[in-house]
């Protein structure tokens, strides 16, 4: 399908539920994609950092973006992440995923090696002009190492080269700066990736947001955003906060013996397997499981939450 333009309202970063012998799980995957287009989501993103993308093989990369593609069918945009170090190799991923169907590409700045601002506008360039399909930009520092301007965001936009913006930043003076911004350009999406301000993403004109933790609470997501729309802020407040109690499932880990990866992905995928969506809550490796412990604690967010 056509992406809209602007693309608003929630966008789950889908989770890519395993096997226990590390394969993508295609039935949870197709469950999980009910699970979403069911609480009324607008999109879905595949291959992001809560999709595990890092962690997948381009076997099982094509795979997802297939699987996802032909479950939802047309009922609304896939956006298929592109990541990786260096423009060739990322232009290799646009061409799978869009030959798997995908409605538009989410891409990084390069990284590994320093990139200078030229060389990040020269990037995301050629990718769209090799790209079939509208590019969104996709800043998140804490895993490539770049922050992407917002001067530089706007520029892109302003040519045509973004379609979007999804903000994983941290930086909500910065978003806001493109938010104000892009006020005059026709088509172009800006999409907090935070979980725990989308309220306050929206109340500065957000068009939506990517939240990883609505593969967890997908209505309560959709809830969020449209109390926002309609100017309800006092209940947008009540259901962010509830949103922001579910999110301290991902604190259930122990850093002590793993990564805050571990502890966030194990968590969304142990609260999938208890609201019984995918069959297994197995993360790829080498990242640490959850204990039973700390799954239980998973739990009781989810209880708390009214999701149990």
């Amino acid at each position: 399908m056509t992406l809209p333009t602007p693309l608003t309202g929630v966008v789950p970063p889908v989770c890519t539920p395993l096997t226990p012998d590390g394969e993508v799980d295609v039935p949870s995957l197709r469950r999980l994609v009910d699970h979403l287009v069911t609480a009324g989501v607008s999109g879905l993103f595949v291959l992001g950092s809560t999709s595990e993308a890092a962690y997948l093989t381009d076997r099982q990369r094509r795979l997802v973006t297939e699987t996802v593609v032909s479950h939802a069918a047309g009922r609304l945009p896939v956006l298929a992440g592109v990541i990786d170090m260096t423009t060739p190799r990322v232009l290799d991923h646009v061409a799978s995923v869009t030959a798997a169907g995908a409605d538009a590409v989410v891409v990084t700045a390069p990284f590994y090696t320093r990139t200078h601002p030229a060389e990040i506008a020269r990037h995301f360039r050629l990718v769209a002009d090799r790209s079939p399909v509208p590019v969104i930009a996709y800043d998140i520092p804490s895993a490539v190492h770049t922050k992407l301007p917002a001067d530089l965001v706007l520029e892109l936009a302003a040519e045509g080269v973004l379609a979007g913006l999804k903000d994983s930043s941290g930086d909500l003076a910065g978003f806001r700066e493109v938010v104000t911004g892009s006020r005059g350009l026709s088509g172009f999406s800006a999409l907090t990736g935070s979980e725990l301000t989308v309220d306050s993403a929206l109340a500065l004109g957000a068009d939506g947001a990517v939240p990883g933790l609505a593969n967890v609470d997908p209505d309560g997501y959709v809830r969020l955003h449209r109390l926002c729309r309609d100017g309800d802020w006092e209940r947008a407040r009540a259901e962010q906060e509830r949103l922001c109690g579910l999110f301290g499932m991902v604190r259930a880990g122990d850093g002590r013996r793993m990564g805050g990866s571990s502890a966030a992905l194990g968590a969304f995928k142990a609260a999938l397997h208890l609201r019984g969506v995918i069959a297994s809550p197995v993360t790829a490796e080498p990242q640490v499981p959850l204990s039973q412990a700390e799954t239980e604690c998973v739990g009781k967010h989810l209880a708390a939450a009214g999701l149990m």
